[in-house]
């Protein structure tokens, strides 16, 4: 028996990020656009930075709370009572190293060996695996794509309910698509979710990155205290702080226990002086995240008029998140159309074969980056479209 055969079958069935395989294949290329990351290109902010460098100098290194010092706990109360208008305790929050890390601590506590969960796809790779790796089934309901756009076919998630079936995640803006529930759509989801006596696993990470007016729809505006909603959530994306791993998921009081239990038996908590910025981040961070939507709705716009001007894009305008995501016509294999462009046209995007079903003919765009990299990257995909 060879080494890896002796590992679990899980862990030797998780597969290799299909985003990750072109990142690694053309990451060195000389004079490349990196879209294919869901990261925009700017550092993290001095005023986090700084939080998090006096607290570093200070000493605030040891040992620390494991569901997370009480002025984040405190600093994430106000910020949802900022953006959602709801007043929740300290108590209904745990943080976590990164959502990914929010993701695997609610599939822990929810699902095992032979239970199901359900997701809309096409969708970010990493609960499909991340589901795997538990034991559990990931079963994909596909978003439903037409001329109108995207949407979610509440009757087709009933459909694929079994009496294993253990949570939805639901992931809204989404990535990779931008499709954003409204709030008819997500009272449906919820209704479900109680008849059937199902967990919710909300990933509303893009709720401010929403090109309507204000924050997108959230399950926060319908829901009870009592409802079997686990949100997880981030400081990646809204604050610039994709390297830091922090992230956080809110809960009913009654589980913080539980959940205090499995960061304890993982990674233990996150380091204070970490905490320290992103207490920062959400106390003076609402200017510096309004700009960031601001500026993505500018470059989605630029992106879209570039593409959608040569008569071979096919996409809808995202309504939320900061990603395009388009085919080409001609193009049916996406993976191999995203190595080609790295060859060809020297911009890094990601492959729609990496976000499951309803998306190997796609490929995905991050547009959260200064303008000028953009057009740039627009025209050498308008270039190379020329060419297949």
């Amino acid at each position: 028996m060879s080494l890896i055969d002796s590992f679990r079958a899980e862990a030797r069935a998780a597969p290799e990020s299909g985003i990750v395989a072109v990142v690694n294949y053309g990451r060195l290329r000389e004079g490349l656009i990196p879209l294919w990351a869901g990261e925009g290109d700017l550092p993290t902010p001095a005023f986090i930075t700084d939080a998090a460098s006096k607290a570093l100098a200070g000493g605030e290194t040891f040992y620390t709370w494991q569901r997370g010092i009480p002025d984040l706990r405190q600093a994430l109360a106000r910020y949802y009572a900022r953006h959602f208008g709801k007043t929740f305790p300290e108590e209904q929050f745990i943080v976590t190293g990164s959502g990914m890390h929010a993701i695997q601590m609610s599939l822990t506590a929810l699902a095992g060996a032979g239970d199901e969960v359900i997701y809309l796809s096409p969708a970010w790779p990493n609960f499909d695996a991340a589901a795997a790796l538990s034991g559990a089934v990931p079963v994909p309901v596909t978003l439903d794509h037409s001329g109108n756009g995207w949407s979610c076919d509440v009757e087709k998630i009933a459909s694929a309910i079994t009496p294993r079936t253990r949570a939805l995640f639901i992931n809204t803006p989404s990535n990779p698509t931008g499709w954003t529930a409204d709030h008819e759509t997500l009272q449906a989801i919820l209704d479900l979710a109680r008849a059937k006596n199902v967990w919710i696993i909300a990933d509303e990470i893009y709720s401010l990155f929403h090109y309507g007016h204000g924050r997108a729809p959230s399950f926060l505006d319908i829901a009870t205290e009592e409802d079997r909603i686990l949100f997880v959530n981030s400081f990646s994306k809204n604050w610039a702080m994709t390297g830091w791993r922090v992230g956080w998921i809110k809960t009913h009081p009654s589980l913080q226990q539980v959940f205090e239990n499995l960061i304890q038996y993982s990674n233990s908590g996150v380091a204070q002086f970490m905490q320290r910025g992103a207490v920062a981040a959400l106390d003076e961070g609402d200017g510096f995240v309004a700009e960031q939507v601001e500026r993505a709705r500018k470059a989605r716009d630029l992106v879209c008029g570039i593409l959608g001007a040569t008569g071979r894009a096919r996409f809808t305008v995202p309504q939320g998140a900061f990603y395009l995501f388009f085919t080409v016509d001609g193009i049916t294999d996406s993976r191999t159309a995203a190595f080609d462009i790295v060859d060809k046209a020297n911009v890094g995007l990601a492959p729609g074969t990496a976000f499951g079903p309803g998306g190997e003919a796609f490929l995905r765009l991050c547009f959260h980056r200064r303008l000028d990299q953009l057009e740039e990257a627009a025209h050498r995909l308008a270039k190379w479209m020329k060419t297949v």
